[in-house]
C-alpha cells in the first residue's frame, strides 16, 4: 500500500511543481510527472536527512516532496536548455 501512496503523492507533488516552476522545458504526461514527484520526494528526504531535518527512518512530507520536485524541474530545465 505504501507504493501506491508514493505514486499518488509523487503525482500530486509533480503536478504542483510543474504549476509553480516557470519555463517551457517541463516533462509532460502522467508517467513523467509522477516520476518527477517521486524523485523530488526522494531528493527532499536525502537532503533533509543530511541537514538534520529528518531522522534516519523519516521521509519528507508533502511540502518537502513539492520542493524537491521543483528542484528537479529546475535542473531539468537547465539541462534541456543546453541541449
Amino acid at each position: 500500500m505504501s507504493i501506491i501512496w508514493s505514486i499518488i503523492v509523487g503525482f500530486l507533488a509533480g503536478l504542483i511543481a510543474r504549476w509553480i516552476t516557470p519555463g517551457n522545458h517541463k516533462p509532460s504526461g502522467f508517467i513523467l510527472t509522477t516520476v518527477v514527484g517521486i524523485i523530488g520526494s526522494l531528493l527532499a528526504t536525502v537532503l533533509g536527512q543530511q541537514i538534520g531535518l529528518y531522522g534516519a527512518n523519516d521521509g519528507a512530507g508533502f511540502i518537502g516532496a513539492v520542493v524537491g520536485a521543483v528542484i528537479v524541474l529546475l535542473i531539468w530545465s537547465q539541462l534541456a536548455r543546453r541541449a
